[in-house]
């Protein structure tokens, strides 16, 4: 493979000529050359020190005899896109950042590839971007921000948020917020997509084992990276592309390990979109299947107690792969050149279970607090995958961050065409306790598919609405989400599916453990599902597309050639 790329390289004399003007020896050229793509910049702590982690990478590769090249692709956040238009460009970077990874990776044969990300899409896009390229390549997660004061995480920006908005938190407690919710670099620190994706880099066997969710302030993380620049040149030696590591069994154990750790619903978006590029096929309902089998293992942030670098210490995904060993295939290859098994044998024995033990006793948190025993697990998995007539190809939501009694619920429905409509009605107290607050035209094609953050925090810190108030959306919603929140409908709005054509006061019922989402009366009086079904059809004769605002560039792009969200929400 090595040979072949060089002949590639040779074949035009300017190649050599540019890269002499970067500081290229004409030794250099005759080395195994490494694409060292990451997503550094100021967008947000998540990137702002992965340039660091580079020099590591490019140190690792130096040192295993191979000549790296660095390129970057600057990602973008959630939480600067908050409340306004910026939030429909969040998903749509994921299809752009993987895209400029595939320009940087073919424009000249590469003999491996090393990418570097911590966050929501970023990670989601160069998992696509190494299924895309199949060349030898390894992803180095960026790492946990570290914890806030008293447990807390960038994630109080949501109850601050809304109980500012009724004139409940003063400045002083807004300006420690700002000055202590971030207090590094690194993913947010609950598990939310972020830490979720770098989760699944590592169980998916694309990440050296132990990763995901470093502390990013600690030497480890750079050991770590350098460790990344070293191995790369021995899977470029093997021939073991990300092809080779990324199968349907990789896939079926991340899943797993994904319902066990209580992973965000966005990961039913990536995943699937990573698997495509492969020409995988990843249903829905495997996430469902792997809910009902999986002990959920973990107390981590929303829906548990602790932050992620906890986890970490606790032994991080190599742990909860070690409970879950009887559920999973161990003989998948890794990038480490071994199986997962054999990984796990070595983790153990090298001493790296017991390190991080170590740290935790600083914290004085018993490791099972974190890392529950399959033995002492009070419930399976996290996600649900519902349908009904409200979402005949699916929608999903995370039940174990829903208080038991909503898991079956009926309540009127509130109908919002944007989620800033549907803030705002939550804000002003026209949401009332018992409803069910629908908002749609927020899908891919919709608009993009912006996360309901805000939204949903509005429901869960007003005392007068939360424990009663679901929300149904096309839309996605942030990790960090708690509550009743049923997303990623489909079809979508845009496309004339049923969430399109429910009215207030419809009657809308939720089941969890039936896996139904359905419109079970008209108005406020209860129908049967055929009475529903032959008023959805006259519904659907008069349904018109409302207008929307236009579109350019990217997001136009983007929302005229999205796939369903419970396909992937990839451009096809």
């Amino acid at each position: 493979m090595q040979q072949k790329c060089q002949d590639a390289r040779n074949l035009w004399a300017q190649v050599d000529a540019l890269r002499m003007g970067m500081n290229w020896s004409e030794d250099d050229i005759e080395k195994p050359q490494i694409l060292i793509d990451d997503v550094f910049g100021e967008s947000h702590p998540g990137s702002f020190h992965l340039d660091v982690l580079s020099d590591e990478a490019a140190i690792g590769i130096y040192e295993s005899g191979g000549r790296p090249a660095k390129h970057h692709v600057t990602d973008i956040c959630d939480g600067w896109g908050q409340g306004h238009d910026g939030m429909n460009y969040i998903l749509a970077s994921r299809e752009a950042i993987a895209d400029m990874v595939e320009i940087h990776a073919s424009v000249i044969p590469w003999d491996g590839m090393i990418l570097i990300s911590s966050c929501d899409k970023a990670g989601p896009a160069h998992l696509m971007a190494a299924a895309r390229m199949d060349i030898p390549t390894i992803h180095i997660p960026g790492g946990s921000m570290r914890v806030g004061p008293d447990m807390g995480t960038s994630g109080l920006a949501g109850p601050l948020s809304a109980k500012s908005k009724k004139g409940q938190v003063t400045n002083v407690e807004m300006r420690n917020y700002k000055l202590t919710g971030c207090p590094s670099c690194g993913a947010c620190q609950f598990m939310g997509t972020a830490s979720t994706m770098q989760c699944m880099s590592e169980a998916l066997g694309l990440a050296l084992p132990g990763s995901a969710l470093m502390p990013s302030t600690f030497a480890e993380i750079r050991r770590n990276a350098r460790r990344a620049g070293r191995q790369v040149l021995y899977l470029a030696q093997q021939g073991i592309t990300a092809g080779k590591i990324l199968t349907k069994a990789a896939f079926e154990n991340a899943i797993k390990v994904h319902a066990a750790i209580g992973g965000s619903t966005n990961a039913l978006i990536h995943l699937p979109a990573i698997a495509h590029e492969l020409g995988i096929q990843i249903d829905p309902e495997l996430f469902d299947k792997c809910s009902r089998e999986i002990p959920y293992l973990t107390n981590i942030q929303p829906s548990g107690k602790y932050v992620t670098e906890l986890l970490w210490f606790a032994g991080g995904i190599p742990m909860v792969q070690w409970h879950i060993k009887d559920y999973l295939n161990l003989d998948v290859m890794t990038v480490t050149g071994r199986t997962l098994g054999e990984n796990l044998e070595h983790l153990q024995q090298e001493g790296f279970f017991e390190r991080g033990l170590d740290y935790l006793k600083s914290y004085n948190v018993p490791a099972e607090e974190i890392i529950k025993p399959v033995a002492k697990a009070k419930q399976y998995g996290s996600i649900a995958v519902l349908k009904g007539n409200i979402a005949p190809e699916g929608s999903v939501i995370k039940y174990s961050a829903v208080v038991p009694a909503m898991h079956q619920h009926v309540g009127p429905a509130a109908v919002f065409n944007s989620e800033e409509d549907a803030q705002k009605a939550i804000i002003t107290g026209a949401v009332k306790p018992g409803n069910i607050v629908i908002i749609r035209y927020e899908g891919p094609k919709g608009s993009g598919m912006p996360e309901m953050f805000m939204t949903t925090d509005a429901i869960v810190f007003d005392e007068t609405l939360n424990g009663t108030v679901a929300l149904i959306t096309d839309g996605r919603f942030s990790g960090a989400s708690r509550g009743p929140c049923v997303g990623h409908v489909s079809p979508e709005a845009v496309e004339g599916g049923p969430i399109a054509l429910i009215e207030n006061n419809d009657l809308i019922e939720i089941d969890i453990p039936a896996r139904q989402l359905n419109i079970v009366g008209i108005a406020g009086e209860r129908k049967t599902l055929e009475e529903v079904a032959q008023i959805l059809v006259r519904r659907k004769e008069e349904w018109q597309l409302p207008e929307r605002k236009p579109r350019k560039g990217v997001l136009k792009k983007y929302t005229e050639r999205a796939v369903s969200a419970m396909s992937g929400a990839y451009m096809k």
